[in-house]
C-alpha cells in the first residue's frame, strides 16, 4: 500500500495504529530511570504501520497516539515529543517505500535499508528534535532534555531495530511474494 492516499483503509489503519500506540505506550513500557523517559515498544508498531501503510498514515499514528496518550495517562501532551513521534512515523514511512513489504519482499537487503532509515530518522528526532523543542517550547534545562533525548532515541532505536525488524518480517511471510504462483498446467 504504501501510498500516501488517505483511503478508507488507510484512515481504519490510522485508527487502529492510534489505539494500539496509546496501549502499547501505556502498558508495554518499561521505566529507564531517568525522569519521563521509558523503553517504548509503541515505536516498533508505529514503523510497522509506517511501512505498510506510509508517511501519512505514520505520521499522524505518531502525532495522534502520542498526544492521546500524554492526555489520558499525563493530563495533557508534551508537544515537543508528540512532534517527534509525527515526524518519525512520517519519515520512516517516506524514507522506506522502497520496500515492498505488500509483496512479501523483506529480505537482507530490505532490514539493513529499514534499519539504516529508521536509526538515522530516530536519531535526528529524538537526540535532536526534541531536546531543542524542549528547550524552546518548556524552557528546560539543556542537560535534562538532552540525556533524556539520548536514552529514549537509543532505547527507541533498539526497539525498532529488534521488534520492529521482527515485526516486519512476520508481516512479510504473510503475504505472498511477487511471482511466487506460477500458472497450473491442465492435462
Amino acid at each position: 500500500m504504501s501510498g500516501s492516499k488517505l483511503t478508507t483503509k488507510t484512515i481504519v489503519a490510522i485508527g487502529i495504529g492510534t489505539a494500539v500506540f496509546v496501549i502499547l505506550g501505556r502498558f508495554a513500557s518499561i521505566p529507564t530511570g531517568i525522569p519521563n523517559t521509558t523503553i517504548e515498544t509503541s515505536y516498533a508498531f508505529l514503523a510497522l504501520m509506517a511501512v505498510i501503510f506510509g508517511p501519512i498514515a505514520g505520521g499522524l499514528i505518531g502525532l495522534i497516539g502520542h498526544s492521546l496518550k500524554d492526555a489520558i495517562f499525563y493530563g495533557s501532551p508534551w508537544w515537543s515529543w508528540v512532534v517527534v513521534s509525527a515526524f518519525v512515523g512520517f519519515l520512516i514511512g517516506l524514507l522506506t517505500r522502497k520496500i515492498k513489504i505488500e509483496d512479501g519482499e523483506f529480505g537482507a537487503k530490505q532490514i539493513i535499508s529499514f534499519n539504516i532509515t529508521q536509526v538515522l530518522v530516530q536519531a535526528i528526532g529524538w537526540v535532536l528534535i526534541a531536546p531543542t523543542l524542549d528547550i524552546l517550547i518548556y524552557a528546560e534545562p539543556a542537560n535534562k532534555v538532552f540525556v533524556q533525548g539520548i536514552v529514549a532515541g537509543t532505547s527507541n532505536i533498539v526497539t525498532v531495530g529488534i521488534i520492529g525488524t521482527f515485526f516486519l518480517l512476520a508481516y512479510a511471510k504473510t503475504r505472498s511474494k511477487s511471482g511466487s504462483l506460477e500458472k497450473e498446467e491442465t492435462l
